[in-house]
């Protein structure tokens, strides 16, 4: 068994241990006590040194605590105390977001009814999964204010010890049996938990509340604490400000202007397709009169491009407005095909549908216009073949 000197003690950035056993090439270490952290309850591990050498994982095993080191321990660390260090840049960060998910979790369950079902500590933003229907915007900037003035209250964070036989008052119910350790936040939460936490509500610092999603039945929320909301809050600043300066305009009308621009963006859009549509079907009507008929009178066009579009669809439309026009379009990215004939000339559906299907793709449409796909680019010519008339 380890003893784990962050149960007691959060704040130990340094510590000095026995070693107790390393696996063969000793670069898994095992001590009497450890004051890092093993990942375990959604928390990441702690990172630091140990005998000078590099931590790079630590786990739990059964009780014992492994130290996966980047070289092997030195010869002759056993014969002695092996100091630790840890990083304690990561390891108050986690404290932060650790103990503001359990201040997060308490507020929801307060004053949206919502319990917490899951919690993962990423390295750039952490989440919960909550066992409630999707919050709408309001709500959720209300639980924001409501998370941030308990911070702004500096409440003491305490850890203390019980029996699982006593009554615990806990938010959740905890499964484990015997001796209980439970983090609290003063007149606000008390969980079971084995994580590193704060003092006190302060040090969490500014929480925020970014994006929130329904996942399966649970609703997922992200949230940064403390350096990372400050962080968060300077990127956001910078890039608006940059936006702001693109349109050389105040911050407080880059939302407007974005506004009017998307508008002006989605006329232009309109516009350049109607255009588009027009010019085609200009195109086809004078691609026909260019396109001499063969011998039985067909006039026959084909077209091979990179993708088909509505441009390509209403070339193909006016080529075969006119009687004894067949139109054939050859898209490669991805691999498809577009057939379209007069009125006059037999159904284009069910030919594009029988030859696309013999080739393993699939496709079909109307008497006059069909469209469909295949499974790679080398079946186009093969396509061509079978289609032409």
């Amino acid at each position: 068994m380890t003893q784990r000197l962050y149960y007691d003690d959060s704040y130990l950035r340094r510590f000095e241990a026995r070693v107790l056993g390393t696996s063969p090439d000793r670069r898994l270490v095992y001590l009497d006590r450890t004051a890092f952290y093993p990942t375990s309850g959604g928390q990441p591990h702690d990172l630091g040194t140990l005998a000078s050498q590099p931590v790079l994982d630590v786990s739990d095993e059964d009780g014992g605590i492994a130290h996966q080191l980047e070289t092997p321990l030195p010869e002759g660390a056993e014969s002695g105390p092996v100091a630790g260090l840890l990083d304690w840049t990561r390891r108050f960060d986690h404290m932060q977001q650790h103990t503001g998910q359990h201040l997060l979790s308490a507020v929801f369950l307060r004053d949206l009814g919502a319990e917490t079902v899951s919690f993962h500590l990423g390295a750039e933003s952490s989440t919960i999964d909550l066992a409630a229907p999707l919050p709408d915007a309001a709500s959720l900037v209300r639980l924001e204010r409501a998370a941030n003035a308990i911070v702004f209250e500096n409440r003491p964070v305490a850890v203390t010890y019980a029996d699982s036989s006593e009554p615990l008052n806990l938010r959740k119910p905890s499964a484990r049996a015997g001796a209980i350790r439970i983090v609290e936040i003063d007149s606000l939460d008390r969980s079971a938990c084995g994580g590193t936490h704060v003092k006190a509500t302060g040090e969490i610092g500014p929480i925020l509340l970014r994006k929130i999603e329904k996942i399966r039945n649970n609703v997922r929320v992200e949230f940064l604490c403390g350096f990372r909301a400050v962080d968060a809050a300077r990127r956001d600043f910078d890039e608006l400000s940059s936006v702001a300066r693109f349109f050389s305009a105040p911050r407080e009308q880059v939302l407007a202007l974005a506004e009017a621009q998307r508008a002006r963006l989605e006329d232009a859009e309109k516009t350049r397709r109607r255009l588009g549509a027009e010019l085609a079907t200009l195109q086809g009507l004078r691609a026909y009169d260019e396109t001499p008929p063969d011998p039985s009178g067909l006039r026959c066009r084909v077209v091979r491009l990179g993708s088909l579009n509505d441009e390509v669809r209403a070339e193909a439309q006016s080529f075969t407005s006119r009687p004894g026009a067949w139109f054939l379009a050859l898209g490669s990215r991805p691999p498809a095909v577009l057939l379209a004939v007069s009125a006059d000339v037999p159904s284009a559906g069910p030919r594009l549908q029988s030859v696309l299907s013999g080739l393993g793709g699939r496709g079909g449409g109307s008497a006059r216009l069909a469209q469909g796909s295949l499974p790679n680019e080398s079946l186009l010519a093969e396509a061509e073949r079978l289609l032409l008339p």
